[in-house]
């Protein structure tokens, strides 16, 4: 069944736009049941433009297009309400999401309840909520999304329940493996981090900075060759 050469009222953010001829842009939007799509906003440079205002990151929009190609036409943007102004370092952290959307989301590939993470991620950072604490969560609710689940509760050469008093290591594409005779090629962690990681408690320094590590040595093994920018601007106003 093919798709409809035009879809109307979608909701979507938008992730990234860039020039594209003389007064239009192409929109990378994030769309809630048909993923990322590149859509080309014709005239959206001009002054007068209808939609210069309305395509910016972060902020809840219907987006209307047509074509079946790699980069489709956009007909109409509205804002939809409900936005949550990001400012300083929340700013930041909301561009090395939209950075990790741009560079593991293949295009026309729905994830319909990642949206809905990426939405809560958003309203979190926009209400002041703890940076790290809100940017594991999505780091892990995007690797799980994209069948790379983060193994948490059980360590994977035996099968047992994580012990809190363990040490660990965890192992790329396995998971976490008894450090007694594991090899050191992964992350070391202790079982209190893995289980606060697993109830989404980050209040302990140490399940803060050890699950940091994890959550970058995981990602970077996805993005392979791929740099992330942001993740230097994190690094310059605050260790994340």
């Amino acid at each position: 069944m093919r798709e409809k050469s035009q879809q109307d009222g979608q909701p979507a953010f938008v992730l990234h736009s860039y020039p594209f001829r003389e007064t239009s842009l192409v929109v990378e939007a994030f769309s809630r049941d048909h993923g990322r799509v590149a859509l080309v906003a014709r005239g959206a440079r001009r002054p007068k433009s209808a939609v210069r205002g309305v395509l910016l990151s972060f902020q809840p929009l219907l987006v209307s297009w047509s074509g079946r190609g790699e980069l489709r036409t956009l007909i109409r943007a509205e804002w939809r309400g409900g936005y949550h102004p990001l400012r300083g370092q929340a700013l930041i952290c909301g561009f090395y999401v939209n950075e990790l959307l741009l560079k593991l989301l293949l295009r026309d590939d729905p994830h319909e309840q990642l949206f809905s993470i990426y939405e809560n991620t958003l309203a979190a950072l926009g209400a002041g909520a703890d940076q790290p604490a809100v940017l594991r969560q999505f780091e892990m609710g995007l690797l799980r999304e994209l069948g790379y689940a983060v193994i948490l509760d059980h360590d994977v050469e035996r099968g047992e329940p994580v012990v809190r008093e363990r040490s660990y290591v965890y192992l790329v594409e396995r998971g976490p493996v008894p450090a007694a005779g594991a090899p050191r090629i992964g992350v070391e962690l202790a079982g209190q981090t893995l289980i606060d990681m697993q109830a989404g408690d980050f209040a302990s320094t140490a399940t803060q900075q050890q699950s940091k590590l994890l959550m970058r040595t995981l990602i970077n093994h996805h993005l392979g060759n791929q740099i992330l920018h942001t993740r230097q601007l994190l690094r310059d106003l605050q260790e994340l």
